[in-house]
């Protein structure tokens, strides 16, 4: 499990689209919610610019944060995400605490190897497809990965790597896997080149420039 990030908060006691928009637009801050476990629930509020600084890191998204609300920290994760559809800014966001003997759903991003030294891309002349950039899995928070990596190294052309062939690490499990094979989809393939290889298309630009060539020839002989 990787170390979690850091994140201040504070107790918000102001209610309502109105306060939140308030919050927003005077106070550079952003709501949020914090539940789960055997505590209450707790209306937060959150500093934009540190909020942005933190969200930059491909971990916040997957990893559990240490949450600082007003000095008691809990650890948690991110469960929700509301943006502006205009902007992509987050508007709000949701909470998970985290309880050590509970298991949690989360999802985690795919790093995939070697991308362009793979038999299908490199030998083959094909072209390398992502399927997904992320995954839900679920464990107990201990066991929580900070990616899966996805080695395409020995993928052919018409082949995919589908979750059932992701590595997985002790006590993870793939949630779409739990609802049976035909969730079983692929993650990354690698795919025939449309039009064909390089090596076909310089053939036929050779071949175009010799019939250009031979009917220039002909003409100039009936002249």
């Amino acid at each position: 499990m990787a170390e979690g990030l850091s994140l201040n908060a504070r107790i918000r006691t102001q209610k309502g689209k109105a306060a939140s928009r308030r919050m927003r637009r005077l106070e550079n801050s952003v709501p949020a919610i914090v539940y789960g476990g055997s505590g209450e629930p707790l209306m937060l509020s959150l500093s934009g610019n540190e909020l942005v600084k933190i969200s930059k890191e491909e971990t916040f998204y997957s990893q559990i944060l240490d949450l600082n609300i007003d000095g008691k920290a809990e650890k948690a994760v991110v469960r929700d995400i509301q943006r502006d559809p205009a902007n992509g800014r987050m508007q709000h966001l949701d909470f998970l605490r985290i309880v050590a003997d509970q298991a949690i759903t989360v999802n985690v991003p795919l790093h995939f190897l070697n991308e362009e030294s793979c038999v299908g891309v490199k030998m083959e002349g094909g072209t390398f497809t992502r399927n997904l950039v992320e995954v839900e899995i679920s464990c107990l928070p201990e066991n929580l990965p900070q990616s899966i990596e996805v080695d395409m190294a020995e993928v052919h052309t018409g082949s995919s790597i589908h979750l059932s062939d992701l590595p997985l690490p002790e006590g993870v499990s793939i949630v779409a896997l739990s609802y049976g094979e035909d969730r079983d989809i692929p993650v990354a393939s690698v795919v025939t080149r449309r039009g064909g290889s390089d090596l076909e298309e310089e053939q036929l630009s050779a071949e175009s420039e010799d019939a250009g060539t031979e009917s220039d020839e002909s003409d100039s002989e009936a002249e």
